[in-house]
């Protein structure tokens, strides 16, 4: 199995524990137009955004690319370490950290000819940690949207995840036949705050929303047949599935769209032009296939092409 090279940090005890793992509902930032940053010097200018998954039109220069890492030898990746299928620390091979967007991390790094070092970082530490310097990357399952945009950049779109439900295994061929609409009456759980139950009730209105502190809470709740469904990004619902053979993602329609990009530091552009000539090559070469047929299809089943680049802003 793949293993990552550098490991920042000791993991906790806890991570042994992928039950226990905490699957958070994306968020997005609120967007605070000032004249200047904090320290006084000139922010950078607007991001124009008609479309989040506009990226920077891609290049081959690698040299260009190292010189905006903090560390010419060393590729800092923000990532999860919690996230069973596409970050998650693996118990059974000394915790090293493996999955989908871990392999992205490490195509990246393999390419621009540098060391790895994985550091595991939450959700709502992304931006914070790009904009301060000490990462270089963000690869952790991260949504573009222009409020982001404005504050950091984007590579190209490397997976185009969507809002889904999972239900029980006999529940499967029904919700295949009318979909949502098969879940009226019944309980269908989501995070706390999260606009996913919203969607659910907008078709189905009888629908019964019930929430959780996060997606493991309701994958407990779900194990206790104290609801019927779980709905969210299809590969968070890829790592319930995959830690309960009773569960599970039926073909369907995704009920919104949440393109994942690897985020940069806004200034870095060279560094994002580079990265999305990484993902040219592993759409093209075979890897981005290859990468989803480990961790995801088993669970996602659907046949899932990798995302095209649509078009470039500059």
């Amino acid at each position: 199995m793949r293993r990552t090279r550098l490991l920042a940090g000791a993991l906790t005890a806890s991570l042994a524990l992928l039950a226990a793992c905490g699957y958070d509902a994306t968020t997005v930032p609120e967007t605070k137009p000032s004249a200047s940053s904090p320290s006084g010097s000139p922010t950078t200018d607007p991001v124009e955004c008609s479309n989040a998954t506009e990226s920077y039109r891609s290049s081959s220069d690698r040299a260009a690319a190292v010189r905006e890492l903090k560390n010419r030898n060393l590729l800092v990746v923000g990532v999860s370490a919690d996230t069973l299928k596409l970050g998650s620390a693996n118990p059974f091979d000394k915790f090293a950290i493996q999955g989908f967007d871990i392999d992205v991390a490490e195509a990246i790094a393999k390419e621009l000819g540098v060391k790895l070092r994985l550091r595991v970082i939450t959700a709502a530490d992304r931006i914070k940690l790009l904009k301060s310097g000490e990462i270089d990357l963000v690869v952790r399952n991260m949504t573009m949207n222009c409020a982001r945009w404005e504050e950091i950049g984007f590579s190209e779109v490397y997976y185009n995840a969507a809002q889904k439900v999972l239900v029980r295994a006999d529940d499967v061929a029904a919700f295949e036949k009318t979909g949502v609409k098969s879940l009226a009456k019944k309980k269908v759980c989501a995070p706390t705050g999260s606009t996913s139950l919203d969607n659910i009730k907008s078709i189905e209105s009888t629908a019964i929303a019930v929430g959780a502190a996060n997606h493991t809470g309701c994958l407990v709740l779900f194990q206790q047949g104290a609801v019927d469904a779980i709905t969210g990004d299809d590969t968070v619902l890829a790592g319930l599935a995959a830690q309960d053979p009773y569960a599970k993602v039926p073909d369907q329609d995704g009920l919104s769209q949440e393109p994942y990009g690897v985020g940069v530091a806004k200034e870095n552009v060279d560094l994002i032009r580079y990265i999305n000539s990484v993902l040219d090559r592993r759409r093209n070469n075979g890897d981005w296939q290859s990468s989803y047929d480990t961790w995801l299809k088993p669970y996602l089943k659907d046949k899932n092409p990798p995302p095209a680049p649509t078009k470039f802003r500059g």
